[in-house]
């Protein structure tokens, strides 16, 4: 949609419109005058021939060229989608025991791994990616970086351990937006937190004391249920049931103004990361197209000169 930057410029359209009701008038005049007062024969004897609406086509070519040029002083943009060169992605990904389940095969770290690796690789280049592993405790493994080389090979290599610090995993997240450079902006970056878990908090803080901290940050959680409820893992020799605690998920995300998602597949994880990577951290700014208006004016004036030299021999 085209809008005006500048618009009181098109205030300028009102003599070119004044411009081309004058020279309708003044054919309608014209016309009018020689009907009354010459001798039509005569008139036909002496006027010239094949020249006829073409007379008209300079004039109307002007007016347009006119139009265009002062519409272009109103400064037309039209309004384009732009990543936010501060903008900052955080994943923070369960590492937990519950994470080796193969209900989601080969397991659902692996399956994780394929599809974040996916998901780093498809954002733009000017967004900042961070990651962050949590089971007992919540560990930067990559501060925020352009280097997509480095996330990758973090998220290689993750490996598992004990416990679920569902809360530690944003209250860290948080912690390592805050240390992103400002290059000269005010405030934290805008920021997205998106958490993959399959298990319930057994340790750290609350997701209730972490969504409260990210709300007040105005950082939202995107959060992803992953696995099914019928994951089950083998631990000290007992096969222990690991369902998934969506629930507190999706209370999470609610309360952080982000999104919750479900996922009980690889290719299902895939488009959840596709549909976030479409939605963070962009901004609408106007690209002005006045060039465009400049340029389309000019073509109209040398029509209209070009046009009246060859059916009239004159400029003007």
């Amino acid at each position: 949609m085209i809008r005006f930057l500048q618009p009181w410029w098109l205030l300028t359209l009102l003599p070119v419109l004044a411009l081309a009701a004058a020279y309708v008038w003044r054919q309608l005049h014209r016309q009018a005058y020689a009907v009354r007062f010459t001798n039509v024969d005569l008139l036909r004897t002496v006027a010239p021939k094949g020249i006829g609406w073409r007379r008209h086509v300079p004039a109307v070519a002007l007016l347009l060229g006119l139009l265009v040029l002062a519409t272009g002083l109103g400064r037309p943009s039209v309004d384009t989608r732009q990543p936010l060169e501060r903008a900052t992605v955080m994943l923070a990904i369960d590492v937990s025991l519950s994470m080796q389940a193969e209900d989601v095969a080969p397991t659902r770290l692996e399956a994780a791994q394929e599809a974040a690796k996916q998901f780093v690789a498809e954002l733009p280049e000017s967004y900042n990616v961070g990651l962050v592993s949590f089971a007992k405790s919540a560990n930067v493994l990559v501060a925020p970086t352009k280097d997509r080389s480095a996330v990758t090979s973090a998220i290689d290599g993750l490996t598992l351990a004990e416990s679920t610090a569902t809360g530690e995993a944003v209250f860290t997240c948080l912690e390592a937006i805050r240390m992103v450079p400002a290059d000269g902006a005010e405030g934290i970056p805008p920021a997205r937190i998106v958490l993959l878990s399959d298990g319930y908090r057994t340790a750290g803080r609350s997701v209730e004391e972490a969504a409260s901290a990210a709300s007040a940050a105005h950082v939202p959680v995107s959060t992803i249920a992953f696995g099914t409820d019928g994951g089950t893992v083998d631990i000290s020799g007992q096969l222990q049931p690991v369902p998934v605690d969506r629930p507190a998920l999706a209370a999470l995300a609610e309360s952080t103004e982000g999104f919750f998602y479900e996922a009980e597949t690889v290719s299902e994880l895939k488009q959840v990361y596709q549909d976030m990577g479409s939605s963070i951290g962009y901004r609408t700014e106007p690209r002005e197209i006045t060039q465009w208006y400049a340029g389309g004016a000019l073509l109209l004036l040398l029509a209209a000169g070009a046009a009246s030299l060859v059916w009239t021999s004159r400029l003007v």
